[in-house]
């Protein structure tokens, strides 16, 4: 895939201001560890994640999403009533109906000519919502848009520890949950626009990119809804594997459409998992570790929010300055990659 006109004009995240340790949800689940011997400490061990965001009880993914577009539009030159497609990306969603964007797209006060609608899938929505918004700008369908991810981890979390203390469960039975203890809350919102609205100087361009489904691993990773809030269970020793298998194949067709090398990127951009996946991706794709931006530390992994997050604080903190070429590296569950070349 590749882009003539696409920019993106304006990028933010808002992140939750309450923060939940990895010692502090080990000791949540201290029965649990005592009971089956788990040595204190493994969380943040076994991935880095030192500790994750979370939006207040009744926090609406919607409300999330809306404060990311309002914080957008603080810093864009565009105006509420300039855009023209509102698309919510997040894997988080009020309800099945209406689309959880219509909720966004009223609390943010955006116009009524609007195209508005949800685009969910798992963490690279908003990767698919920045395609969806390029392409629609390509095509001559609107001028200027607005890509919105919400991401509320909370219910997900609550619920798995709910679950955890169960005294029937051993070992084996915990595995498949523990995916979900890495699980984190935030926002971001992006507006992208056709070049000939901005300013002349550098501009923020989307270039090419290449996408490769590989759904026979589907299984791998489910997620549904369950007595009000999110049920997931992973096999997650299975997902990395076959993970950055598919990252690497994508990987290679994202070379030939856009024409970069490992060594072209001034900086790479990838979904927050955790320690353990970063370094096995770029182990197994062979890409400069050093070039890497990560949040996860922090942040935890928060869904389609994650990659978009990273790349918008490392612009913040000068991790991306005008003019670098950087690789976005998506891949969520189904298993499914979208890689984005963008020059900053």
């Amino acid at each position: 895939m590749r882009f003539r006109h696409a920019c993106i004009e304006s990028l933010t995240t808002v992140l939750p201001e309450e923060s939940w340790t990895s010692a502090q949800i080990e000791e949540k689940l201290r029965p649990v560890y005592e009971r089956l011997k788990l040595p204190e400490g493994r969380l943040e061990l076994m991935t880095g994640i030192k500790a994750r965001r979370m939006w207040a009880s009744g926090t609406r993914p919607s409300d999330a999403s809306a404060a990311a577009g309002r914080a957008v539009l603080r810093q864009s030159i565009f105006k509420p009533d300039q855009i023209e497609a509102f698309i919510h990306c997040a894997v988080s969603r009020d309800m099945l109906e209406p689309a959880t964007a219509s909720f966004a797209h009223h609390k943010i006060g955006l116009g009524p000519r609007a195209q508005v609608f949800d685009l969910s899938h798992a963490c690279l929505g908003f990767l698919n919502g920045l395609v969806t918004l390029g392409a629609m700008i390509d095509a001559g369908q609107i001028r200027c848009g607005m890509v919105v991810a919400g991401e509320n981890g909370r219910p997900l979390v609550e619920q798995t520890l709910q679950q955890l203390l169960n005294p029937a469960l051993n070992r084996n039975d915990i595995k498949p949950f523990f995916a979900n203890l890495t699980i984190g809350s935030g926002a971001v919102a992006a507006i992208v626009c056709h070049e000939d609205l901005l300013p002349a100087g550098p501009k923020h361009r989307l270039l090419a990119g290449a996408a490769l489904a590989a759904t026979r691993h589907s299984e791998l990773c489910q997620g549904d809804t369950a007595s009000g809030g999110l049920q997931m269970q992973t096999d997650s020793e299975q997902l990395l594997l076959a993970g950055v298998q598919v990252a690497l194949e994508t990987w290679k067709l994202f070379e030939q459409e856009t024409g970069w090398t490992r060594e072209t990127p001034d900086r790479f951009i990838c979904h927050q998992v955790g320690s353990t996946h970063r370094r096995k991706l770029y182990e197994t794709v062979g890409l400069d570790l050093n070039r890497d931006f990560s949040t996860f530390e922090t942040l935890g992994n928060t869904g389609s929010a994650a990659l978009p997050t990273a790349l918008a604080l490392a612009v913040e903190q000068g991790a991306v300055k005008g003019g670098d070429k950087v690789a976005l590296l998506g891949i969520g569950s189904g298993i499914n990659s979208l890689m984005l070349a963008v020059e900053w």
